[in-house]
């Protein structure tokens, strides 16, 4: 009797048991995908002897489309005179926080009206930044009006020292030329081109 149960019961499992036909194949594993990683080499100005804030912004300016020597050269010897890349120097050069410059112009370019200036902090504060910083200040330069309005003339290429330093005037508005010309002939002579690779941001 407990026999005849069994079997009864081992009938009943093997009459519901998925059974393969001899022809049927197993799955075959996917192979694994390679995925070759494409790497763009692109031809940069830097200086060599440059310090880490001209570099800085000569990297910025060429991400921006800004590639013609000549445009490169006026706008860093723009910047030096009129703050010697030091992005933390108030007017008369007092080395000091954005908060503690109480008169003149502040920062990489010399910040000087009340809107322009107070732009630079509620800018900084707007993305977490410090208003002292490079960083901050590169961005927010980028941002105001008066770059936004000549940039396209800094990115037509084959143009001469003369016709970008008067899109820099209409950009800063300077009351003393000073040494604009000469820093940007310097940086012509110093500027040299490299080949870098070039991350896919892309993905």
């Amino acid at each position: 009797m407990f026999l005849s149960k069994r079997a009864a019961v081992l009938t009943a499992i093997l009459s519901t048991a998925i059974v393969f036909p001899a022809t049927a194949q197993l799955p075959v594993p996917l192979e694994e995908q390679v995925v070759e990683e494409i790497k763009t080499v692109e031809t940069r100005w830097v200086l060599a002897n440059g310090t880490r804030a001209e570099n800085y912004i000569l990297e910025r300016l060429q991400e921006r489309g800004i590639t013609d020597k000549y445009a490169l050269a006026v706008v860093l010897g723009n910047i030096k005179q009129e703050s010697k890349f030091y992005s933390n120097i108030c007017e008369g050069g007092a080395r000091v926080n954005y908060h503690h410059c109480y008169s003149g112009g502040y920062g990489l370019i010399q910040w000087t009206t009340a809107s322009r200036y107070h732009g630079l902090g509620h800018h900084a504060r707007a993305n977490g930044m410090d208003p002292s910083s490079l960083e901050a200040q590169v961005e927010y330069l980028f941002a105001e009006r008066q770059w936004q309005r000549i940039e396209h003339r800094m990115r037509t290429p084959g143009q001469s020292v003369s016709y970008y330093m008067n899109s820099a005037y209409s950009w800063l508005g300077w009351g003393i030329h000073g040494n604009r010309t000469h820093y940007a002939n310097q940086y012509l002579n110093q500027m040299a081109q490299v080949e870098v690779v070039v991350e896919d941001t892309s993905k």
